[in-house]
């Protein structure tokens, strides 16, 4: 089986076109559509659908996409290795990141990574964290960074960064003009969520519950996909919500938001780097490795 007509048929997957496919592989619209033919030929099967505009896989596509995945995943691990023992570092590293470390930690490292190593091709996926540990057992991503220890044994986690998850509140709001309020007042507020997914509703239910308040069991008026979209809905007055201070640093700084200070009660939240179990990190992700350890040091 061609490499070259697996990719071309993985990233028609990925983009739903032979158009799109094309103008990213620098090929011509009937050079793609000629090694989607090829390989169903070869495989006795249809692969993809035409829905009008868009190209679906079919269950024979499916099947093929995840393997071919893997097969073109180890040609890169391979390229690598050869360029490693060349002297050289090269190749391309697939992150992923639950939603506070990928908006607000990582695109810094990467970018002073990027300056050590600019030959390194880095992709970023940003999602909540039961999409990203998926992610890592599928063997889509090679590293992640997450804001909840990982509950599946097949997922090796070490603590690496720090983040203190904080009360934000509109700054007219009656919380803000106390100088401190206690856990158990806070039954009567309006509460913004994040989704059930998110690691930072999971690490902060926990911790709550420690001191007998039920974040499951509050008045909750909204359930929102984002730490930007609860960060605005605060602002907008909709509710308050327990947030990553890096999320509001820049808020609170113009007195935009208010952070209240809560009695007896903190919470600073690891945040986890993350990979597959025996699972033989890539040069390059080995070298990103000692790249966020040494930041995570300087941090400290």
């Amino acid at each position: 089986m061609d490499l070259k007509r697996l990719e071309v048929f993985c990233r028609t997957v990925e983009y739903k076109s032979f158009t799109r496919a094309a103008e990213v592989l620098l090929l011509s619209q009937p050079t793609v559509s000629e090694h989607i033919r090829h390989l169903e030929e070869l495989l006795g099967e249809k692969l993809l659908d035409r829905l009008g505009r868009e190209v679906l896989p079919t269950p024979a596509g499916r099947i093929l996409y995840q393997y071919g995945q893997r097969m073109l995943r180890l040609k890169d691990e391979a390229c690598q290795a050869i360029e490693h023992f060349r002297g050289n570092l090269a190749g391309h590293l697939a992150l992923g990141a639950s939603t506070i470390p990928g908006a607000y930690l990582l695109p810094r490292r990467i970018a002073a990574f990027k300056r050590e190593v600019p030959s390194i091709q880095i992709s970023l996926l940003i999602s909540g964290t039961s999409n990203i540990e998926r992610g890592l057992l599928q063997g889509d991503l090679e590293l992640a960074i997450i804001g909840a220890q990982a509950k599946d044994a097949r997922l090796e986690c070490r603590a690496l960064f720090y983040d203190e998850i904080v009360l934000a509140v509109p700054p007219d709001h009656p919380l803000a003009r106390q100088p401190e309020v206690g856990v158990a007042d806070l039954h009567a507020q309006d509460f913004l969520l994040r989704e059930r997914a998110s690691g930072t509703r999971a690490v902060t239910t926990a911790a709550l519950r420690e001191h007998g308040f039920d974040l499951d069991k509050a008045r909750v008026v909204a359930e929102l996909g984002s730490g930007e979209a609860i960060r605005e809905s605060v602002k907008a007055g909709i509710g308050v919500a327990f947030i990553s201070s890096l999320a509001v640093a820049e808020e609170q700084r113009r007195g935009t938001l208010a952070i209240v200070a809560l009695k007896d009660f903190s919470l600073l939240r690891p945040f986890y780097l993350t990979h597959r179990r025996n699972r033989q990190l890539t040069p390059v992700a080995e070298m990103f490795c000692r790249h966020l350890e040494d930041a995570a040091a300087i941090a400290k």
